[in-house]
């Protein structure tokens, strides 16, 4: 297994809720956040694959502890879990950096495939974005409640 990706993702003050701490919706930003900054790195001869056209297939996340606002950032570990013809999936671990603690806020699924929306159809992965995406695969991501 490839080491995951990490990337450090600033907490805003509007992604509390009314209960004081992070909104799940807010979550997704999260995740969204780290696949920006990860694209940029994993794909960094071409166009990134978020300007060619990608698409959210599904979410899964499972929420391990609650996370309040604070200063710091959060570590997002981030890992390609399968690749398939159209797309791949993402696996991700939302935790304190080490200089923080060490409390694991929730572990999440991305589904990904490429389109093409000016044909509205799904596209093939090229094998320059395999290979790239092959640097980063690591184990199915482990949720408790799914029997995963």
């Amino acid at each position: 297994m490839a080491d995951p990706y990490v990337v450090d993702v600033p907490l805003r003050w509007s992604d509390m809720d009314a209960y004081g701490h992070v909104n799940n919706v807010q979550y997704l930003r999260l995740l969204e956040d780290a696949r920006v900054i990860g694209f940029r790195e994993w794909f960094p001869d071409r166009p990134a694959l978020l300007d060619e056209g990608i698409v959210v297939t599904r979410h899964v996340i499972e929420y391990r502890a609650p996370l309040t606002y604070r200063p710091e950032p959060v570590e997002v570990d981030m890992w390609v879990t399968r690749v398939h013809g159209a797309g791949f999936d993402l696996g991700y671990v939302v935790r304190d950096p080490a200089s923080v603690g060490d409390a694991t806020y929730a572990v999440a699924e991305t589904g990904l495939a490429l389109y093409d929306f000016a044909g509205a159809r799904p596209r093939r992965l090229e094998p320059a974005a395999r290979e790239a995406l092959a640097a980063h695969v690591g184990e199915p991501v482990t949720f408790r409640r799914a029997g995963r």
